[in-house]
């Protein structure tokens, strides 16, 4: 029986096309590339446009990243530069002891 593989749902909350949130788009999907190829799908939020999406998640900085699925959700804020936390903290990654 063949098991069907999971679809990460990522949520890139943003306030317009700033320099750190294109920095965080751009990483995000390299990571996303590089580490879930085909197996992802990136929803980017303008809280420009849709501020009252801010409060469904809890978002108190941009850009922030969610990970909706698969559970736990969780967190990161900044532009996504540091490979090794984003992965982390998105639990693809172990974390190096």
């Amino acid at each position: 029986m063949e098991t069907k593989e999971e679809i990460w749902e990522l949520r890139l909350y943003v306030a317009g096309k700033t320099a750190k949130s294109v920095t965080a788009l751009a990483n995000l999907k390299r990571y996303c590339e590089e580490h879930l190829k085909g197996k992802y799908i990136i929803e980017v939020i303008d809280l420009l446009v849709q501020p009252q999406l801010a409060e469904g998640d809890q978002i108190l900085a941009i850009p922030t990243l969610v990970k909706k699925v698969p559970e736990p959700i969780r967190k990161i804020i900044g532009d996504l530069s540091n490979e090794e936390k984003v992965l982390v903290g998105l639990n693809i990654r172990p974390a190096k002891k």
